[in-house]
């Protein structure tokens, strides 16, 4: 480490399964800025989220801490920065942290780790989606009505693709005045693309004709049968069935590609910025989303589901000190917290010593090369779901876990694309019981699962009860900052 650390910027998006990335092997989409960044660093090929919804999963990140140790269990219950973690760390010694565009904590008024946020989007109305808080019973379908995934999908732009050249914009002008800086800072940028409404400018959209789009794997209509719980979600936002024609549903495939070709072309002006203005060798770089998207695999849509699609993310980190290459080691955004800290040569004496951060420093991992059997964990307590589900990944296992239902096992060597439940196959048995064991040293699924509906309950009370609840909040999406609820004009 030289004596003055480097600079670290965060680019963090939303709703990017990191198989659609030229850099992980998909030739036919267009990511060639992301491909650039990873060609240049490490690309963490197996890392994931610690919870497949937008909210826990960046509280989780903000925090490095398991959303069930800290009860941000869903859309309606945000980070408020009453944990605090390494922002607050940085603060604390002195160092510039800023945010630039999404964060999606509660709101602008909490102290949550950042100097100053810029143009920042957080929950609706501080309260975000309470009705996905109504779980216990869960209701037979989503009580707001509409389509997730917005009235029109296809050409054209929406106020989120309007925010991310916003945020670009700020970005870069940003850089341009930190330029002159002689002190090391910290910048977060958050973009929204991919994420639904599935509407982007027609240049994009092009790249992905219908007669060449891939085909999606385990379809229901092909004899599909979906896990029980996952079905359950199904059930409550059936997204697959409220498509209009066959036509729309390969066009709302196209736009989420489009979405991450125009995710990309934001990255690179950023990361073309950083080089005009001489930054590119003292800055560290970490790319990464806060969970994947179905995009109809499955007839699937959104996420909130442990299947790699959903609960997949992209890592990469660039910049001094970094190698360049591929690392298996199995990595989560909890190891961001522990990461920027090594970044700056900070500990965590500043924060909470009784609560638990699991994570490793990925410029460690990075330089001390693959551990394959390293566990990493993930949860859900959200939207959709009649109880809680959890994931563990060690090794070439990944086991998932519902209360009330069987688990799913599946073998990443000989079953990449997970394809093949192996938990109920007898010759497997073992290898369950030692992966429900290994769940069990995190947490008590159970004890969690009533907890996270207790706290719900609360919230729920709060506003009046379950039928007031069921209809307080965004319907869909969150909006950007200075618009109403509908967020796909």
């Amino acid at each position: 480490m030289p004596s003055t650390p480097p600079n670290f910027l965060i680019i963090m998006s939303d709703e990017h399964d990191p198989r659609y990335m030229g850099a992980s092997g998909d030739r036919f989409i267009r990511t060639p800025n992301l491909d650039r960044l990873a060609g240049s660093g490490m690309r963490f090929r197996e890392a994931y989220t610690p919870s497949p919804i937008c909210v826990p999963a960046r509280a989780a990140f903000a925090t490095g801490a398991y959303a069930h140790d800290i009860g941000y269990w869903d859309n309606a219950l945000a980070y408020d920065g009453a944990v605090k973690g390494w922002g607050h760390a940085l603060q604390d010694a002195g160092i510039r942290v800023e945010s630039i565009g999404k964060l999606h904590y509660r709101s602008s008024e909490d102290e949550a780790g950042f100097d100053q946020e810029h143009i920042p989007m957080h929950i609706y109305n501080g309260q975000g989606m309470v009705w996905g808080s109504v779980r216990d019973p869960l209701p037979s379908q989503q009580p707001r009505g509409g389509r997730m995934l917005g009235d029109r999908i296809g050409a054209g732009e929406s106020t989120y693709t309007r925010y991310d050249a916003s945020v670009t914009d700020q970005t870069i002008d940003w850089l341009e005045s930190a330029s002159g800086d002689d002190k090391p800072w910290c910048l977060f940028v958050g973009l929204v693309a991919p994420h639904f409404p599935l509407v982007v400018a027609e240049e994009y959209l092009a790249l992905y004709p219908h007669d060449a789009l891939p085909p999606r794997k385990l379809h229901p209509r092909d004899g599909h049968a979906r896990h029980p719980w996952v079905q359950r979600h199904h059930d409550f936002w059936p997204t697959e069935d409220q498509f209009h024609d066959e036509e729309e549903r390969l066009t709302a495939i196209a736009a989420y590609l489009g979405l991450v070709s125009w995710m990309d072309h934001n990255v690179g002006r950023i990361l073309d910025q950083l080089e005009a203005c001489g930054l590119n060798g003292t800055t560290r770089v970490l790319y990464t989303s806060d969970h994947g998207d179905n995009v109809g695999h499955r007839g699937m849509w959104g996420k909130s589901n442990f299947y790699l699609e959903s609960a997949a993310v992209p890592m990469i980190l660039s910049g001094p000190g970094v190698a360049a290459g591929i690392n298996d080691t199995p990595v989560s955004l909890l190891d961001v917290q522990q990461t920027v800290l090594d970044n700056f040569d900070l500990d965590n004496a500043a924060l909470d010593p009784d609560l638990r951060r699991p994570g490793t420093s990925l410029i460690e991992i990075a330089a001390e090369g693959a551990t394959r059997n390293r566990a990493v964990f993930s949860e859900y307590h959200a939207a959709g779901s009649p109880s809680a589900g959890f994931m563990l990944r060690k090794g070439r296992w990944k086991y998932h876990h519902y209360i009330g239902y069987e688990p799913e096992l599946f073998d990443l060597e000989s079953d990449r694309e997970e394809l093949h439940d192996l938990a109920a196959d007898p010759a497997h048995a073992e290898t369950r019981a030692m992966m429900e064991r290994e769940l069990r040293e995190i947490c008590d699924p159970d004890a969690v699962d009533r907890a996270a509906k207790a706290d719900q309950a609360r919230l729920i009370e709060s506003h009046g009860g379950r039928e007031k609840a069921l209809f307080v909040g965004a319907p869909a999406a969150t909006p950007v900052p200075g618009t109403n609820a509908k967020f796909g004009d």
